[in-house]
């Protein structure tokens, strides 16, 4: 008989447990790393603003905006975190996993508006610069100091976020937030120094410009890996013609047909299949669905698994798609 998969039987439930407590671990640290990243934002966005007015600088106040949207990320992120981790009910059969899913998709969203706004400022400002409509005064010097300390802010949170946004999207979103804001403290500081150096005072809004097409470049994986999972494709380190392959395998194993793979939340895959057998066989249906299970959970790290052994396809009403078998064919 084969090895009952990891998921049932004495061993299996050690290994379930281990992975639970695991997943709590990486959650508590997430929110410990978001909770201070938060008031640390927070504290420097009130510098940022008082320092934007007084040296009459885009740079800062835009850097100030982007502070106030990079708090209420985390904020976001912190929430979905709480949210995410509720049971599943009779009304929400798989839990609130995708609240994190949508938090992601709510700070990507808000960093392209963002970017909207100070490359509409900033083009207003050079065009006025350049035509001398209209001249703005920037104190280089307040500009430098308030810059650089938003660097090392920027770079100590940006360290305390990168090993929890490997394991979460959302956190990940509220991670780019931060790269872009450390990006848009490099652009303050070498515009500061333009400025007090040189009396290059275009040097300012035209490195605000330079952040926020960063900011937009910086989130355009993020969104599309958010997409994905809104619009349930198949998660990118699963092949599903080779997931299908090592099913039919499997001896009185026929066919697998009418297969969904998709992302609930980063690292929470889920898979549906049915599953065509030789009756003649001889092998139950338990051990062969502990084979099966073990194939998909164990090779594949699929963590959901629902699958419908059937003998024939003649009552099944469901899709029937097997590219997987004209794949094969081809190759």
């Amino acid at each position: 008989m084969s090895a009952k998969p990891r998921g049932h039987g004495p061993g299996g439930h050690h290994d379930h447990a281990h992975r639970h407590d695991t997943m709590d671990e990486l959650r508590g640290a997430s929110i410990r790393a978001l909770t201070i990243a938060m008031c640390m934002k927070l504290a420097y966005m009130v510098v940022d603003i008082v320092g934007g007015v007084l040296a009459g600088s885009l740079s800062l106040l835009a850097h100030a905006g982007h502070m106030f949207t990079d708090a209420a990320a985390i904020g976001l992120a912190l929430f979905a975190v709480h949210f995410a981790a509720r049971s599943a009910t009779a009304e929400r059969t798989f839990g609130y996993h995708r609240a994190e899913i949508l938090a992601a998709l709510a700070n990507a969203l808000t960093l392209w508006v963002i970017s909207a706004l100070v490359l509409l400022e900033a083009y207003d400002r050079i065009a006025g610069d350049i035509g001398g409509h209209h001249h703005h005064e920037v104190e280089g010097r307040l500009m430098l100091v308030i810059g650089a300390v938003g660097f090392a802010i920027n770079a100590l949170v940006a360290w305390m976020l990168h090993a929890s946004a490997r394991h979460s999207v959302n956190v990940e979103a509220a991670y780019r937030h931060v790269i872009a804001d450390l990006l848009g403290s490099i652009a303050v500081v070498v515009s500061a120094v333009l400025v007090w150096a040189y009396d290059w005072d275009i040097a300012d809004p035209v490195s605000g410009a330079v952040v926020a097409v960063l900011i937009l470049l910086s989130t355009w994986r993020l969104l599309g890996k958010v997409i994905h999972v809104l619009l349930e494709g198949v998660p990118a380190h699963i092949d599903v013609y080779r997931l299908c392959s090592r099913i039919e395998e499997l001896p009185g194993v026929t066919v697998i047909h009418d297969i969904h793979v998709w992302t609930l939340t980063p690292g929470y895959e889920a898979l549906t299949a049915h599953v065509i057998v030789d009756p003649d066989h001889g092998e139950d249906f338990e051990t062969m669905l502990d084979r099966i299970r073990r194939i998909a959970y164990e090779e594949f790290e699929i963590r959901h698994i629902t699958i419908q052994l059937e003998t024939s396809a003649a009552n099944c009403t469901e899709d029937h798609h097997v590219d997987h078998l004209m794949a094969t064919a081809g190759s």
